[in-house]
């Protein structure tokens, strides 16, 4: 389901560059040879590029059997090594499995002591998968079975298994059981492989275990979750693993505060973002740019409160079915308040504050709003799931007949905005109406013909996620492949049938009739913070020179030049180049470590000779010595980068070897 779109800065299905830092030491005597200078430096070396194989993912319907059988022999496989575990659930997720056991106190049946519940680790694994083993070499056939409730309760009450029997209470039938061989069973809709023999056993590895809460609720059992991945074949491990390793490299929490970007302060608690004054340089120009296409495109810029009375979340329906999600209300002069968790009522507040024409419509209003929201303390996880984010909402107000139109604006504004960012391969799916919902079958149907004729004129393939519509409308997902291959889920376009009419949103028609408007909701990021660690990642903090907190670092050979850096960095901030100067306390061939290692795209070297003839020596990060600059032809050069969102490739002078 991937489409290609044209990129700026990296491909998906190859491994960013990386690059070393160098540990060149070496000397400076005036007057400096600028080329000869600048190729003395080491010059970091990018390896090539290698070819990453393109990992399936589950929508291969045979990979997906594959992790839910395997599901199933882990499963299996626990309950044969410790009798007393009892199975919950064990669904397949992205890249794997998991299944969630109890271990209840069991006593001794000499002693009659009691046995605290069983700890699993990871040292456990290999025992586990050893077993796993022996289960996929006697080829056991899996079946399905299909009973009545009443013999599925008996069944489960035999072997004891009390978390079966909550599961059981929710499933509607027809109750189906997956046998393997006739050595056990579960409850399951499937699908499954057709025998154990069909698992690759080689492709199989145990990652971790975790602890998990019983559906989630910190007030029931403490259960343990052993999450394992399962591949078509050893290769598809092996690339998995090697992802893996490069990911640990590219982890954003780690570079976050290796290159001082933001911070997350507990003394302040969990989940609320610092932005330094780096990672705020690079926010200022995600969100510069993200205003300006969206003006660009037709919306207008909007502000809301961050808070409002708890009687319009009660309007919304997010009190009735959001409010575990949302923090506790506050007291204001005897009424109750609610900080949001949401942007979208408030901007039907607004459009409810005059009566609209037709002719008024479409309406597009866009937000960076912050919001927040109740997260438990075991979820938050660096910036991709925190308590105060930053969401790129917007809405808009149209007419039915005008919904198409506006998606594939909508889509059109999302590969523009995406691609910028170098992300060019997207997975889309298109979800359809649940079996609960909003809405008369004309209008859904209406709707989920314009999302589709909309992904049609985009010539975009899709999945259709049938009945995984939101309740109030259908939608499309959008999900980003990153430079190792990993997919994010980012961009969303959803319609609305239930706020229009909950806040009685109308438009007077041609016909003098008051009508409902279609509503809908789409953001591009999701959120600023869950993007910027993302865009962390996927440039493992190498950003492009457009982004770069830092785009120029001048390295002063001495303290007689500091002057006239300083006067060089005035005239580059004018001109729109981010610009820092070193203090100069550190040997030359240390300040350009510092700056390789601060991740610099440009740096240039100034001593007396460069003082006096008003030129630079300027070196790439990415591309070693480019020569001699003046400093307007520099800076002018890089302005014009910063427009485009290119790297700097321009060369300069070099003086020939003697």
């Amino acid at each position: 389901m991937a489409r290609q779109a044209s990129g700026f800065i990296y491909s998906s299905s190859r491994l960013a560059a990386r690059r070393l830092e160098t540990s060149s030491i070496i000397s400076y005597k005036n007057p400096i040879k600028t080329s000869r200078y600048m190729a003395s430096v080491a010059t970091e070396a990018a390896p090539e590029k290698e070819e990453a194989l393109e990992l399936p993912t589950n929508d291969d319907n045979e990979l997906l059997c594959i992790r839910h059988s395997t599901a199933h022999v882990m499963a299996m496989a626990v309950q044969q090594i410790y009798p007393e575990a009892q199975v919950t659930i064990g669904p397949w997720i992205d890249n794997g499995f998991y299944y969630d056991f109890y271990f209840p106190e069991t006593t001794d049946p000499e002693t009659g002591e009691t046995i605290p519940s069983r700890k699993l680790a990871d040292s456990d694994l290999k025992k586990i998968k050893k077993a796993m083993d022996k289960i996929v070499s006697k080829n056991y056939p899996i079946t399905r079975e299909e009973v009545s409730r009443e013999e599925a309760e008996r069944r489960i009450k035999e072997i004891n298994e009390p978390f079966k029997l909550e599961i059981l209470e929710g499933l509607q039938e027809p109750i189906t059981l997956y046998h393997i061989g006739d050595q056990w069973w579960d409850l399951c809709a499937g699908p499954h492989v057709e025998s154990t023999g069909k698992i690759p056993k080689k492709a199989v590895n145990l990652r971790s275990v975790a602890g998990a809460y019983w559906r989630g609720d910190e007030n029931r059992e403490m259960l343990q979750r052993v999450y394992g991945t399962a591949w078509k074949d050893p290769d598809q491990l092996k690339a998995y693993k090697k992802m893996l390793e490069e990911a640990k490299k590219r982890d954003h929490r780690v570079l976050g505060k290796s290159l001082n970007l933001f911070s997350i302060q507990e003394d302040a608690g969990g989940g609320l973002v610092f932005w330094h004054p780096k990672g705020s340089a690079i926010r200022t120009q995600i969100e510069d740019f993200w205003k300006q296409a969206h003006v660009d495109g037709g919306y207008e810029i909007v502000y809301t409160p961050h808070i409002a009375n708890l009687d319009l979340w009660k309007t919304s329906g997010h009190f009735d079915f959001y409010r575990s999600d949302m923090f506790d209300q506050m007291a204001v002069e005897e009424e109750q308040y609610q900080i949001k968790p949401m942007n979208c009522p408030f901007h039907c507040l607004m459009y409810k504050d005059d009566l609209k024409s037709y002719r008024d419509l479409p309406i597009r209003w866009a937000e960076l709003g912050t919001v927040y929201r109740y997260e438990r303390s075991g979820t938050l996880h660096g910036l991709m799931r925190v308590r105060g984010f930053t969401q790129d909402d917007a809405h808009i107000f149209c007419l039915p007949e005008q919904l198409e139109q506006e998606i594939v604006a909508v889509l059109d504004l999302t590969e523009k905005i995406l691609s910028r960012f170098g992300f060019d391969k997207y997975d889309i799916m298109l979800s359809t109406r649940p079996e609960k919902a909003v809405g008369s079958d004309e209008i859904w149907e209406a709707a989920t013909t314009a999302l589709e004729g909309a992904l049609k004129v985009k010539g975009w393939n899709y999945g259709i996620d049938e009945g995984g519509g939101a309740f109030y409308g259908p939608k499309i997902d959008l999900k980003i492949r990153d430079a190792i291959g990993r997919q994010w889920q980012c961009s969303t376009v959803q319609c609305d049938f239930n706020l229009p009419d909950r806040f009685d949103l109308e438009y007077v028609s041609a016909e003098g009739t008051r009508e409902r408007p279609i509503m809908v909701h789409r953001a591009i990021f999701g959120s600023i913070e869950r993007f910027f660690g993302i865009l962390v990642e996927n440039s493992a903090g190498d950003f492009p020179l457009w982004l770069a907190p830092t785009q120029l670092k001048l390295l002063p050979v001495t303290d007689s030049v500091m002057d006239y850096c300083h006067e060089v960095a005035a005239k580059a901030k004018k001109l729109g180049v981010r610009v820092e100067v070193d203090r100069g306390a550190e040997r030359l061939a240390k300040q350009i470590r510092n700056a390789e290692k601060g991740r610099i795209p440009i740096m240039a070297v100034v001593g007396v000779k460069e003082m006096e003839s008003g030129k630079l020596a300027v070196r790439s990060r990415k591309d070693g010595d480019l020569g001699s600059f003046t400093v307007d032809s520099l800076l002018e050069e890089m302005a014009g980068c910063n427009e485009r969102a290119e790297e700097m490739t321009m060369k300069g002078e070099f003086e020939e070897k003697e």
